[in-house]
């Protein structure tokens, strides 16, 4: 049955859940861009620490636990009824969050990134539940919509909480503002978890394994045993390692390539956010609600297209000498558009190609090690971002100019469009 998606807004099967991890990513980006700016403008200066070498420290604290608790979190998730867990998990966010407060007042880097590697954990447990009850409360004509519904929000709750920590944290009384809303919204997130329906457990007999390497190896190769899965599992790692390398690039973009202000890679944060937000709203017109990869290989020959025009719309630009060029003045000039256009088909067709590869990965995942299969995924993910930023900080290290990274990805997604074909062939797109 082919409808918009946007009617699963009016059901408790859905909403509660949207509302929760909606609150749950700006909470999270609310905070980290928060600690990054509180650390990069006052704390490390003050402290004698190296700004610059913290703030790579704490990607890399946020990361961890998705390497080290992903598969036990979704042993966890199948073992246990879903809606429960998820209040339980946002009930630690509140005590989290309070920490977190904690740390701000004492000013202490270090107990800052302790808060940041609890948050990692927390995100790290509720990944399995947000992917893997979506199945149990919709339908599967349901399954392309919400999942676009809950990557579109969840994009947009990025850009709100970055956008939000940058520009509070460092006002008069910015560090209270920012006390207060991180508080606040982990109580909202838990009130609007009250309402998730309850999701029976997939797998009740289910033992848990304590050892984290034979867990994480144990759902790896689970996943790795279907090749559909595994190409999924794959093209969602990539998208993320694509799409953490654009964004980590916005500022040297802005900053080094176009002479530009922060205002400017705002917008560019904003437009690659709400060009995610379409492309993946787009997915349940195009495909009238069904579950197939029909349109994957199509959204990722966009990414390469367009990714290649941004390299060639960026690399002959030479930033104006002494001068800092502001959000007015940037779209002031006309070449600057073909950038910006350039950055939202690129993150639309990015939309495209990730969301029916996430309703595949849920209607075709065996029931009863649903999460686990989420957990995989969430184990590589990590993989994927982690190596794309150390290929990212390798390429800048060797002197490559920002458009030739982008031409790198550009590259090496065109590899990725021809290998995600694999999905087609035979596919069936029932559970």
């Amino acid at each position: 049955m082919s409808q918009s998606q946007f009617h699963l807004f009016r059901s408790r099967r859905f909403a509660p859940l949207f509302v929760t991890q909606f609150l749950g990513a700006m909470n999270d980006n609310l905070f980290k861009n928060a600690l990054v700016i509180l650390i990069l403008y006052r704390i490390a200066e003050a402290a004698g620490i190296d700004g610059r070498i913290l703030i790579t420290v704490a990607a890399g604290v946020f990361i961890i636990p998705f390497f080290l608790f992903s598969a036990t979190a979704g042993q966890i998730a199948d073992k246990l009824e879903k809606a429960r867990l998820i209040r339980i998990i946002k009930l630690a966010e509140i005590v989290i969050m309070g920490l977190a407060v904690l740390a701000f007042t004492l000013a202490d880097p270090y107990v800052m990134l302790g808060v940041l590697f609890l948050m990692g954990t927390q995100s790290a447990f509720f990944g399995p539940l947000k992917y893997g009850i979506l199945p149990d409360h919709l339908r599967e004509d349901e399954l392309i919509g919400g999942n676009a519904l809950i990557e579109a929000g969840t994009f947009l709750a990025i850009l709100i909480g970055t956008i939000a920590g940058g520009l509070i944290i460092l006002t008069a009384q910015g560090v209270a503002t920012v006390s207060a809303l991180i508080v606040g919204l982990a109580l909202l997130g838990w009130g609007a978890s009250l309402f998730i329906p309850r999701a029976g457990p997939a797998a009740p007999e289910l033992k848990i394994d304590l050892n984290i390497v034979a867990a994480t190896w144990s759902v790896m190769r689970a996943a790795a045993a279907r090749r559909d899965i595994l190409l999924s599992i794959l093209g969602i790692s990539w998208f993320w390692l694509a799409g953490a390398t654009y964004l980590s690039q916005f500022p040297n973009l802005a900053k080094d390539v176009i002479g530009a202000d922060e205002q400017v890679v705002t917008l560019f944060l904003a437009a690659f956010s709400v060009g995610i937000g379409l492309g993946s709203l787009l997915c349940n017109r195009l495909l009238g609600g069904k579950v197939s990869a029909k349109y994957v290989p199509l959204g990722a020959l966009g990414m390469t297209l367009f990714t290649l025009d941004l390299y060639f719309a960026s690399r002959g630009l030479a930033p104006p000498d002494g001068r800092i060029m502001g959000l007015a003045a940037f779209l002031a000039e006309p070449g600057n558009w073909r950038i910006l256009a350039d950055l939202v088909a690129t993150s639309v067709s990015g939309g495209v190609f990730v969301v029916p590869l996430y309703a595949i990965l849920q209607s075709r995942s065996d029931e009863s090690r649903r999460s686990r299969t989420i957990a995989a995924n969430n184990i590589l993910n990590a993989l994927f971002m982690v190596i794309g930023a150390l290929a990212a900080t390798a390429m800048l290290a060797a002197g490559w100019p920002v458009p030739s990274i982008f031409l790198a990805v550009a590259i090496a997604n065109g590899v990725v469009a021809i290998y995600i074909r694999g999905l087609l062939p035979g596919a069936k797109t029932t559970a």
